[in-house]
């Protein structure tokens, strides 16, 4: 009986060390994703309408979509540097981080524009 997919029993086991870390990387990832997905639901359940319509919703849709999608490209990425530690690769590169920061930099600037509106 296989403990996990076909790939996590090739190459050779990596230093414990190394495993937990890329773990702990993983769930930094997830608590991100939660932190968006817990704003989305603020921001819909909390917060005031905005002077423009529609507005509140698409940016707790935005956030919402981000969270999803953090969540399972954030699991990717530990399969992958899972996956190159097994077999002694290179670890892969990543766009999360850009992609993130970029996000988040657009909705900061799209809320603070629909607040000084009011």
């Amino acid at each position: 009986m296989s403990r996990g997919p076909r790939w996590y029993e090739e190459g050779e086991e990596p230093d414990y060390r190394f495993t937990l870390a890329n773990e702990r990387t993983f769930l930094a990832w997830l608590r991100t994703a939660l932190a968006l997905l817990a704003g989305a639901v603020a921001l819909v359940q909390l917060v005031p309408a905005f002077a423009v319509p529609g507005a509140r919703s698409g940016l707790a849709a935005l956030l919402a979509v981000t969270a999803a999608l953090l969540a399972a490209f954030g699991y990717r990425r530990w399969a992958r540097v899972q996956r190159a530690m097994r077999n002694g690769n290179p670890l892969p590169m990543t766009w999360l981080p850009f992609a993130v920061g970029w996000v988040t930099a657009v909705i900061g600037v799209v809320v603070l524009v629909l607040v000084l509106r009011l």
